[in-house]
């Protein structure tokens, strides 16, 4: 039991940072002004919302209970953030810049989660699938950066 309650603790702890990319992704389709962008981070909402879904289900097959909360961390960066729009009017530039960082987080918060020896089986699997996942987005996000910085 003491592994599930672990296993389930290591999921939790996962799932809070995936619930800061749902914010920082929501944050960033309300404040771009490119349609294309906007798609694409409401895209990054929902797709992060069914990560939560299932990381949630593999915790609660553990023993554990669903995580609905984020980071400590994750609520400063927000706040932060939301100053620093005020000086630099959210320009395109700046939120992606905000959404790389907060890309990085999570996929450190997905290498965190992977070093657990109680993560196996098909709840190994899935996150591995979403920290791969999180790697092409950063990816995407750092190829729209250098577009946004050109234009």
């Amino acid at each position: 039991m003491a592994e599930n309650s672990k296993l389930a603790d290591t999921l939790n702890e996962l799932t809070l940072f995936v619930n800061d990319r749902i914010e920082g992704y929501k944050t960033a389709a309300h404040e771009t002004k490119d349609p294309q962008n906007q798609a694409y981070y409401q895209q990054l909402v929902q797709q992060s919302e069914q990560f939560v879904s299932e990381l949630n289900g593999f915790a609660k097959a553990a023993g554990g209970d669903a995580e609905s909360s984020t980071t400590l961390k994750g609520k400063f960066y927000r706040g932060f953030m939301d100053a620093k729009a005020l000086v630099t009017n959210r320009s395109e530039a700046s939120i992606l810049d905000s959404n790389i960082y907060g890309e990085e987080w999570a996929i450190k918060a997905y290498a965190e989660a992977l070093e657990s020896s109680e993560l196996t089986g098909a709840a190994r699997q899935a996150v591995e699938r979403q920290h791969q996942t999180s790697q092409e987005t950063l990816r995407k996000l750092q190829q729209l950066k250098g577009i946004a910085s050109v234009g």
